[in-house]
């Protein structure tokens, strides 16, 4: 079964939404950049969470491009 993130990543590869997947990922940045910035407790299991996620968000926007290049 596909995580949260997997299907949405799908859903806006549906719609071609590629602003979406931007936001999304420019929202998982700036989690990450606060959590690695934060002290006083383990942050590393959210930290690799949101790392994965943004894996799963980059290989969603590379299929949108190779859509936006096939459609070309």
């Amino acid at each position: 079964m596909p995580s949260a993130i997997e299907q949405i990543v799908e859903t806006y590869i549906r719609l071609r939404n590629r602003r979406g997947l931007e936001e999304l990922m420019m929202h998982r940045q700036r989690l990450l950049v606060d959590l690695k910035g934060r002290s006083g407790y383990d942050f590393s299991l959210p930290i690799g969470q949101i790392d994965e996620e943004i894996s799963i968000i980059e290989a969603g926007l590379s299929r949108l491009r190779s859509m936006d290049s096939t459609a070309a």
